[in-house]
């Protein structure tokens, strides 16, 4: 995917790269208004003010509040959802995933495909929590605000949250942390990846709840910052690698992170290719005028961030990557087991709406 590291241009140093229903009806059940204009290309998408802004969207009037202290935004659609005691199901949530299954082939964007746009979302709104304070994570969907979605980690990511602001527009009763994660399992799954463990339970929170910037990996450093960095988040060096592995998806963008090219020679298809490519090709310092990166010397057309080399210059990371380039099915299983991990992060056990994450079918499941 598009670096799930954070990468960084030269100037700002900062850039990334069971039926089972709701149990009840959190207090915060309803999300608060994105800070984000999506992106002109949309037809569909909310466009928000800073103050009370309101906008036309399927027939429906909805109105935004953005004081802090002002009861959670709620739409129309929304309201009279809880009128009637509309409690959404695991089939509901089948619906929304299909949704946004249909519309990740895109024959304009990167290699056709949305997918790693997406799950490069799910992980940056995830991957900001600290154990430590208990803060961040994907709960509270923060990437909505200034300026945590400004943080050069993010950049490039108003296309994900622009294309999730139409599936919002559908289904405006799911909160923004439950479909980016949502968004970035669909990927996976419909990209021949693992099933991913996933449950809904997220709500929505405001721009005081924004994270500070510097808590996404750096893709410029090594080691000894990849253990801080995900050490913080609660993950062992074996989940380090294993989610490290979701390499296999998407490129990097020398407009977003500086960083140039694809990891794998088929970046749209969830496989261990990024560790055996890692593993086995050799791999040169790239001589170009943009940031350190590596290249492998056989074709020249993949690329390997430093932070990914680490993983081969440490002892303890190289034994999982060896593992994982050997067995494609050892990486999934521990993959899926992190990348659900991390989707949790940050979510009080109070909150979810089944005591065990459900596995959503894929498109191909349900045509069977």
């Amino acid at each position: 995917m598009t670096s799930v590291l954070r990468t960084r241009l030269p100037l700002s140093r900062s850039l990334l790269t069971a039926k089972t229903g709701f149990a009840r009806i959190p207090a915060r059940r309803f999300s608060t208004p994105t800070g984000d204009v999506p992106p002109p290309k949309s037809s569909s998408t909310l466009y928000l003010g800073l103050g009370i802004g309101a906008a036309l969207a399927g027939g429906a009037y909805y109105i935004f509040f953005s004081d802090q202290g002002a009861t959670d935004a709620k739409s129309a659609v929304q309201v009279a959802k809880v009128k009637t005691k509309f409690v959404p199901a695991k089939e509901d949530y089948q619906k929304v995933y299909n949704k946004i299954a249909s519309i990740l082939e895109a024959d304009d964007y990167d290699n056709g495909s949305y997918g790693p746009v997406l799950v490069r979302l799910a992980w940056h709104a995830s991957g900001t929590y600290d154990k430590n304070t208990n803060t961040g994570g994907s709960n509270y969907a923060t990437m909505r605000f200034a300026p945590e979605s400004l943080h050069g980690a993010n950049n490039g990511l108003h296309v994900a949250r622009g294309i999730m602001e139409q599936i919002k527009n559908e289904f405006p009763w799911i909160s923004y942390g439950d479909l980016w994660t949502l968004a970035g399992v669909a990927a996976i799954q419909e990209a021949q990846g693992p099933k991913i463990p996933w449950r809904p339970g997220r709500i929505d929170g405001f721009e005081k709840d924004a994270t500070p910037d510097g808590r996404l990996p750096d893709a410029a450093q090594g080691q000894d910052h990849i253990r801080d960095i995900f050490y913080r988040m609660g993950f062992n060096d074996q989940e380090i690698v294993a989610l490290v592995g979701a390499h296999a998806l998407g490129r990097c963008h020398p407009d977003r992170s500086g960083f140039e090219g694809p990891w794998t020679f088929s970046p749209t298809t969830f496989t261990n290719d990024f560790f055996k490519l890692l593993n086995e090709e050799k791999w040169i310092w790239r001589k170009w005028n943009g940031p350190k990166q590596l290249q492998d010397k056989k074709t020249g057309t993949l690329m390997m961030l430093p932070a990914d080399y680490a993983l081969i210059q440490d002892k303890k990371f190289k034994q999982w990557v060896k593992k994982y380039a050997a067995d494609e099915s050892v990486f999934f299983a521990d993959f899926s087991k992190a990348f659900g991990k991390l989707l949790e992060l940050g979510v009080p056990s109070s909150q979810w709406v089944s005591p065990e994450p459900w596995e959503l079918k894929t498109v191909d499941e349900q045509s069977k």
